[in-house]
């Protein structure tokens, strides 16, 4: 688990994560984030559900606690940052956390002898990691192009570029949407099937676990609304309203090597959003072979429906729902197109009487910041989780100053753990320094007393 989690993410050992991740090139942090964690997920599979032997129910509440925690506080922590590939990286611990809760639930169900619920929970967790694989590594070339066309990664400083890159926004807005986890997309069928693991675990027969898993399905929907919410200040800061900075006005396009990526990859979103079930029978013989059930064969339902237990318990119809989005959003466009005023009335925002900025300096500054977008959350949820503060120095009255807002917050994982340990070490290593500067006798008799040690242990021990 230590190793493992260090490996992919899991708090409190990502500290890592989010500053290795946006320190590459941004086809590397596709890499990375998409396929590199996913390696430490494989190892972990592997030892323990197949090497280690029978489960004990315990491991399972290990897994989903760390995994439940991991969810929350990853997005979260997206939600504190402006700088586009940190939000991401923070982002991958999010979803690497909602696959160890399906990996947890599978252990837990498991050690308990319910194969199908493991089937089903383990089945979600792959097809989580399939779907991580597919939305991350688009939004990650996504943060590249911006990078490139605008010279910076900071949300602050962007703005109005879907005006600008009308290309590469869609490809970006489908793979929003998919990590959100919207219908019809993958990542609501990933995220809903985890949900139906959840709803099988009242037929535990542990008490720590009846009372567990609820919560920590409580802590998934949670992390699923920090996410919508994440990735609508993400998109609608950098893509929408007007640009922040020159460098946003005067964004160029990116390549078509560059856009074919992304479309590529956002078309997958798409394809594995409308026909989960095919991706579901592709991951059927993983857990065939670790754990000799499989979930029910999706394919051959009819309208390509869901249903990984029962029909009585529950289903899912992406393509039904897809249509009811589409048919839903003409008619509202052209009911807004047929009743709506055709008369366009166009005015510059009130300047609150300051006009020497000018009516677009005016509209720039009244838009949204990404830390006025996150400021509800961040004051209802990381004043407590993160010791989040908001500073704001207003001037006083006749001072035509601007106000000023800073916002600050700590990781609690640096706070408590890892500033302790590497104060440790520090005073550690300042004491074991003088051993550079002792004489040769120091050293022969260090070495004289390490072999009397030595001989007498051997005597000893024989």
């Amino acid at each position: 688990m230590l190793g493992a989690g260090s490996k992919a993410g899991l708090v409190p050992l990502h500290v890592w994560l989010p500053r290795a991740h946006p320190a590459a090139p941004s086809h590397v942090s596709a890499l990375m984030s998409g396929v590199m964690t996913k390696v430490a997920i494989y190892a972990f599979i592997r030892i323990v559900f197949a090497l280690v032997g029978p489960a004990a129910w315990w491991w399972g509440l290990v897994v989903l606690v760390l995994g439940g925690i991991t969810a929350v506080l990853g997005v979260l922590y997206a939600l504190m940052e402006d700088d586009i590939k940190t939000i991401l990286a923070y982002s991958t611990i999010e979803n690497i956390g909602l696959i160890f809760v399906g990996l947890g639930l599978a252990l837990a169900f498991k050690a308990d002898g319910m194969m199908l619920a493991a089937a089903l929970a383990l089945t979600a967790a792959l097809f989580h990691a399939f779907n991580h694989m597919l939305f991350k590594s688009t939004l990650f070339f996504g943060a590249g192009a911006i990078q490139h066309a605008t010279g910076t990664r900071d949300l602050a400083q962007l703005g109005g570029l879907i005006h600008r890159m009308k290309i590469s926004a869609v490809p970006m807005l489908i793979a929003a949407m998919a990590i959100a986890a919207l219908p019809p997309l993958n990542g609501f069928a990933s995220e809903w099937l985890l949900l139906q693991a959840i709803l099988l675990s009242p037929a535990l027969p542990q008490f720590g676990l009846k009372l567990a898993v609820p919560a920590i399905g409580a802590l998934v929907a949670l992390a699923a609304a920090f996410a919508a919410a994440c990735f609508v200040r993400l998109f609608g800061i950098a893509y929408l309203g007007k640009p922040r900075s020159q460098a946003a006005e005067a964004a160029p396009e990116t390549d078509a090597a560059s856009r074919s990526a992304m479309i590529g990859l956002a078309a997958l979103c798409v394809i594995a959003g409308l026909l989960p079930g095919l991706v579901i029978d592709l991951f059927a013989p993983v857990s065939d072979n670790l754990l000799g059930v499989r979930v029910p064969t999706q394919s051959g339902l009819p309208w390509l429906t869901i249903m990984p237990v029962t029909a009585s318990r529950s289903s899912y119809d992406p393509l039904l729902i897809a249509l009811f989005v589409t048919i839903s959003a003409c008619l509202a466009f052209l009911s807004l197109r047929r009743f709506g005023s055709r008369i366009i009335r166009s005015t510059p925002a009130w300047g609150c009487g300051y006009q020497e900025f000018g009516p677009q300096a005016q509209t720039r500054l009244s838009q949204y910041t990404p830390s006025g977008f996150a400021q509800p959350i961040r004051r209802v949820f990381a004043a407590s989780v993160f010791r989040a503060h908001d500073l704001v120095t207003i001037p006083p009255p006749g001072d035509a100053a601007p106000a000023r807002f800073t916002s600050s917050w700590t990781d609690p994982a640096w706070a408590t753990l890892y500033t302790p340990l590497i104060s440790a070490l520090d005073w550690t290593a300042d004491r074991m320094n003088r051993l550079q500067f002792l004489t040769i006798r120091r050293y022969l008799a260090f070495v004289f007393a390490a072999l009397v040690v030595l001989l007498v242990w051997v005597a000893l021990w024989r």
